[in-house]
């Protein structure tokens, strides 16, 4: 793998669901994003019934308003991600 230049220029998308629902909105996974540059992670609470729009959303929200657009995205291809991100 090339090693990334920038930060979050590569990053690294994984879910981790089943967790016990919780917050005012009863989030019950999280949406991992790890920036390989710095090896730094962002953890954004999220819905194991997520769509492929809330994924985007989220995504869009929450990493490429801050960080830009990232050059490279690895992923598990989870079906949330791939059917229409």
């Amino acid at each position: 793998m090339i090693e990334p230049k920038h930060p979050w220029e590569t990053i690294n998308m994984d879910w981790v669901t089943g967790l016990v629902p919780g917050g005012k909105e009863n989030f019950n996974s999280c949406s991992i994003i790890v920036d390989m540059f710095r090896k730094s992670m962002r953890c954004l609470p999220s819905h194991k019934e997520d769509t492929a729009m809330d994924t985007a959303l989220l995504f869009w929200n929450n990493i490429i308003s801050t960080y830009g657009v990232p050059k490279i995205i690895i992923s598990d291809r989870d079906p949330k991600f791939t059917s229409e991100f």
